[in-house]
């Protein structure tokens, strides 16, 4: 592995261990991030060899992803020091040597995504990436009306998909579904997602097959819906009342691109409110996705 240049001061670069990554959520935990409970498993199985930790001094000092999904598209985030090292160079070396070790772990012309925030977007923009979107945050409060009176009020007509559990259904076709949305093969990822403790997991059947896809998992103080995938707007709202009916008395987290206009209507119907926000940033050319299927991301840290 290449290695930053290790000195007293910056110390150098390595493979993460598993425990370390641990370490890593536990920091984003404490800066507000909201990690899911069961994050660290899944992130690990996206990519076990995805995450590098810079030490320091025999400690942990700093760390992030270069998950590779086959080889097709990459994404670097969970970058974070420790708050007492911050302001010593290291981040700056850290991110520089993660984009060339994943530009080397990828195939000639993939591209790489990234959320960051939006204050670091000059600096992000020097590397190489160019901003796509922004993808924000919206938060459904703890007091809030029922999620299928607000479906019933404006009308789902259009929508004869029925919302059933994921784990009724053939997880072949939901991850096939799931890839339609994403520019790399997770399966390994998504085997865990679907199936972590405690997640609602559903989909929309329509016509016999798969038209939507959301999940809704544990985290440390509100949960997260993601992904929020569906084949129309009046699906959409089905699963997302479905989640949020199925959450009553509890705050829910929902990161959505701006650039799909239904999605936006969708959180405001609902009366949640932004709290939160990234730039959606690639750097080479961005992945044809299908963004007006796409309502809410899987993850700001893994994509």
């Amino acid at each position: 592995m290449q290695t930053m240049e290790s000195d007293a001061i910056h110390g150098h670069l390595r493979p993460m261990r598993r425990a370390e990554f641990g370490v890593l959520v536990e920091w984003a935990a404490s800066e507000g991030w909201n990690p899911g409970l069961h994050d660290p498993d899944c992130f690990w199985s996206a990519d076990p060899d995805g995450f590098v930790a810079v030490e320091l001094d025999g400690a942990l000092a700093a760390g992030g992803s270069i998950v590779s999904y086959g080889g097709k598209y990459g994404f670097m985030g969970f970058f974070i020091v420790r708050p007492d090292l911050r302001g010593r160079g290291i981040g700056r070396r850290l991110w520089h040597t993660r984009k060339q070790l994943l530009l080397d772990r990828l195939e000639p012309g993939a591209a790489i995504g990234m959320d960051g925030v939006f204050a670091m977007e000059p600096f992000y923009a020097k590397g190489g990436f160019v901003r796509e979107h922004r993808e924000l945050r919206f938060e459904a409060a703890v007091s809030r009306p029922p999620a299928s009176r607000v479906v019933q009020r404006v009308g789902a007509a259009g929508c004869d998909a029925k919302i059933v559990p994921v784990r009724h259904l053939s997880l072949e076709d939901v991850i096939r579904y799931d890839a339609s949305h994403f520019p790399g093969p997770r399966e390994s990822l998504m085997r865990c997602w679907l199936s972590q403790p405690g997640a609602l997991a559903v989909a929309a059947i329509e016509h016999g097959s798969v038209a939507g896809l959301a999940v809704a998992r544990q985290a440390r103080t509100a949960a997260r819906i993601g992904p929020l995938f569906a084949n129309s707007a009046p699906i959409a709202e089905s699963l997302l009342a479905h989640l949020l009916d199925a959450l009553p008395g509890v705050p829910v987290h929902l990161d959505v691109p701006e650039r799909n206009p239904d999605a936006m209507a969708l959180v405001k119907r609902h009366g949640l409110r932004e709290t939160f926000g990234c730039a959606k940033m690639t750097l080479g050319t961005p992945p044809a996705l299908p963004w007006q299927r796409i309502y809410g991301v899987t993850s700001f840290e893994l994509g």
